[in-house]
């Protein structure tokens, strides 16, 4: 039996990542007049990685490397307006309508019906309960968890402030670095749904030695079925790859 399921939120509830690929295109076509080498998007997936500690995840540290990033690729000839189209661009992001992935709402609808379930995701705080407001799925969780960083340690205090025994507990997500590899360390069940487009910081290789395997899901159509499975005690055959 498990005593929560938590679901990530981006790329897992609702499509992100491919907010900030389309905005990369855009930044790269602004800077085109100073950056001959083509290094926009390099330079700027590096500004962000080296700035993660300074403003953390989300779209407002996004905003801010890619003007350190304009401000170096053009030895500070980018000009104000060009400063300016870059901050819209955030904006535009921010304002952007949420858009649930295929099969979310009758499937959170479902699992909520026999089991308590949460939010777990890292970003900006307001941009994130802004998402969650605007999903529509806000009334099926009994938490929503907004984190800087998501950690072995992370998820070992959040288990210990729920008073949750980690193989009582599902983490449901798209990225291994965030959502599988530190829950399966402590022994906790994780399902990976891979969406179609993964920030190059979270695509990581699978380590050995694990104390615990994941499953893979093609679609999270799949997750009401997996879980009946595995609270049977036959959750390794359900629908894993």
């Amino acid at each position: 039996m498990l005593d929560l399921i938590a679901f990530d939120a981006d790329d897992t509830l609702w499509h992100s990542e491919i907010l900030y690929s389309d905005v990369q295109e855009r930044f790269q076509d602004l800077l085109s007049p100073y950056d001959l080498d083509g290094r926009a998007r390099r330079e700027l997936y590096e500004t962000e990685i080296q700035n993660l500690q300074y403003f953390g995840y989300g779209i407002k540290g996004f905003a801010l490397s890619m003007i350190e990033t304009a401000i170096r690729i053009s030895d500070g000839q980018i000009q104000a307006s060009e400063i300016l189209e870059i901050v819209d661009l955030a904006k535009g992001m921010l304002k952007a309508q949420v858009r649930l992935l295929d099969r979310v709402p009758e499937v959170v609808a479902e699992l909520a019906a026999s089991y308590p379930l949460m939010v777990v995701t890292k970003g900006d705080l307001v941009d994130q309960e802004r998402k969650v407001a605007q999903s529509g799925l806000g009334s099926y969780f009994a938490h929503v968890e907004i984190t800087s960083d998501k950690s072995e340690d992370f998820y070992r205090a959040l288990l210990a402030r729920h008073h949750i025994a980690p193989e009582r507990f599902l983490m449901v997500g798209n990225s291994l670095r965030s959502d599988i590899l530190p829950v399966i360390a402590l022994g906790a069940h994780a399902v990976h749904i891979p969406y179609h487009v993964t920030w190059a910081h979270e695509a990581v290789g699978v380590p050995g030695g694990n104390t615990r395997e994941y499953v893979e899901l093609e679609d999270i159509g799949l997750l009401p079925m997996f879980v009946q499975k595995l609270c049977q005690g036959d959750g390794k055959e359900a629908g894993a790859s």
